[in-house]
């Protein structure tokens, strides 16, 4: 199996928004995205890539798109930001594979030696056991005190409930 991190592609569009509709990809965030929203989400990540280097890059597995991996400052606030977080949203065929795990180890490689931060942080909804497996399979621990309730889902809301997990360089 080839996986690569890569810059977006007009390619990517429509198999980006086919796993944002998809109920089961989505189920751990506040809802799917509509084929705008979809296409918007791709458009900031290319623009941030180009503009810094970095982002949520475009997961390639054999030549064909998978998903997205990499790396996100987060766009609230919370005791623990500033900081880096590292993401990824495979479609559903892509899971169970280790595509996410090694994804995500080629995203911190980068965080660490190329930008070389001292650490990166990753988070989900308390309920997501699948991400939070992964977190641990990479080395992220998990401190209870810093859970914390997502400031962009209301509080009544069954992901509302976050954990957070940190990974020193």
């Amino acid at each position: 199996m080839n996986l690569s991190l890569r810059q977006w592609r007009e390619d990517d569009l429509e198999p980006f928004a086919a796993l944002n509709r998809d109920p089961e990809v989505m189920q751990y965030l506040p809802a799917i995205l509509t084929r705008p929203q979809s296409d918007a989400l791709a458009q900031r990540q290319r623009e941030l890539i180009e503009r810094r280097g970095w982002g949520l890059w475009a997961v390639d597995v054999d030549g064909v798109f998978a998903g997205f991996t990499g790396l996100a400052v987060p766009s609230f606030e919370a005791a623990f930001t500033p900081c880096v977080e590292v993401g990824w949203r495979l479609a559903r065929e892509y899971w169970g594979r280790s595509i996410a795990y090694g994804a995500a180890q080629n995203a911190m490689v980068y965080a660490f030696s190329r930008l070389g931060l001292a650490e990166v942080v990753s988070f989900t909804s308390e309920i997501n056991h699948r991400s939070r497996r992964l977190m641990e399979r990479l080395g992220f621990s998990r401190d209870v005190q810093e859970d914390f309730l997502h400031p962009k889902i209301p509080e009544s809301h069954e992901l509302c409930r976050h954990v957070l997990y940190r990974k020193r360089a």
